[in-house]
């Protein structure tokens, strides 16, 4: 994580209303009588962002929930002084860069993180770049394009050098204009949704080389490199890396007539052989859209796929693994953590703020903006 990514305002310990601690003994009406009585304080001041893979005893509290980018752009669209995001910290990051001056952002719990965010520091792609340029790679036209999923200061690389953002739902089309006008790409920080979204632009698996921050080149040869369309991290979805082909020949066989659907971040064996893959957005229409009785068998992250159960009791609907498939980092924030930071802006002390230093958002912000630009405003 980028030093200068984020960091955390509170004052000081000795400020805070009440400890975390007391408020991990309480019962969960308390709990929950805590939130409301912080809500009625605070009023239109505050706006509680929840992520689709967040856990329900969270999400009942969202005045908003949907995926990182929409949530941000939603947050950044009210009056809200404050903005306390259920997700991890890189979509609070999001939230930060596209907030107005004078919100603040708040994430309940420091160490929600995201583990594929993770696995592209700052210090990694920019060595990368480097050594691209020592080989000759950058005296071809090539656009560095990160995933939504990651620190501030890897969107603010990506503004500095012609490069862009990109959603789970919007990948494709920002493929088609940079494989148009750009020699190659290098994508990061998840190898499955960049190599998947190639594939459907026919690169052949050849063009497709895989860099292993902890290897020279990436662990390539400076040929293959230089010969690659498509230059792709090695970083991955813990939730939908869990999904293998043989859970979907398994679910076939206990569902005649089941139709797969999957998220993007799922390995390219497993999105070959499944009915449909789209982001978390297009898997919720999907199934909305879907006729009752129709089957599903569904390989993302287990909270949106019981939610969905619950939503759609007509239709036949299962998770496509059959361990569990949950966000751990972002299961990190309980009631608990919401309890205690709303409880602390009720009383008006900031804990937990995520604040984005001015000039990587300034980059980060070009990025994002050129996403914009070039495709239609999207969730992800």
């Amino acid at each position: 994580m980028h030093p200068n990514s984020w960091v955390n305002a509170m004052p000081a310990v000795l400020e805070q209303t009440k400890p975390l601690e007391d408020f991990l003994v309480m019962s969960d009406g308390e709990i929950d009588a805590e939130i409301d009585a912080a809500r009625r304080e605070l009023g239109d001041r505050v706006i509680v962002l929840g992520h689709h893979y967040q856990r329900d005893d969270v999400i009942k509290h969202a005045d908003l929930t949907g995926d990182s980018y929409q949530l941000s752009v939603m947050a950044s669209q009210t009056d809200a002084d404050y903005i306390v995001f259920c997700g991890v910290h890189f979509m609070a990051e999001s939230a930060d860069i596209l907030g107005r001056p004078h919100q603040r952002v708040i994430l309940p719990d420091l160490g929600a993180g995201c583990s594929m965010a993770d696995m592209a520091s700052i210090d990694q792609v920019e060595d990368a770049w480097e050594q691209l340029g020592e080989i000759g790679v950058l005296e071809q036209k090539v656009a560095p394009i990160t995933y939504m999923n990651s620190t501030a200061a890897i969107k603010a690389f990506c503004g500095r050098n012609e490069g862009v953002v990109c959603t789970s739902s919007n990948a494709v089309p920002l493929f088609d204009i940079y494989l148009k006008e750009y020699d190659k790409m290098f994508f990061f920080p998840d190898q499955h949704l960049g190599r998947n979204t190639g594939a459907k632009f026919g690169i052949p698996l050849d063009k497709m080389a895989l860099w292993n921050p902890h290897e020279a080149l990436g662990g390539n040869t400076a040929e293959q490199l230089l010969e690659a369309k498509l230059i792709l991290w090695r970083g991955h979805c813990s939730v939908h890396g869990r999904f293998k082909p043989w859970h979907v020949d398994k679910i076939r066989d206990e569902m005649p007539g089941v139709q797969v659907l999957v998220h993007p971040e799922c390995m390219r064996e497993v999105v070959e052989i499944s009915d449909l893959d789209g982001s978390t957005s297009f898997i919720i229409k999907t199934v909305e859209n879907a006729p009752a009785g129709s089957k599903w068998a569904i390989g993302t992250e287990v909270n949106l796929v019981n939610r969905l159960q619950q939503r759609f009791p007509d239709k036949e609907i299962r998770l496509l693994a059959p361990d569990l498939c949950m966000c751990a980092t972002m299961y990190r924030i309980a009631p608990q953590n919401l309890a205690w930071a709303m409880d602390n802006l009720a009383n008006g002390v900031v804990v937990n703020e995520i604040a984005v230093d001015e000039e990587t958002k300034h980059f980060a912000n070009i990025a994002l903006e050129r996403m914009i630009s070039l495709t239609e405003v999207r969730k992800d």
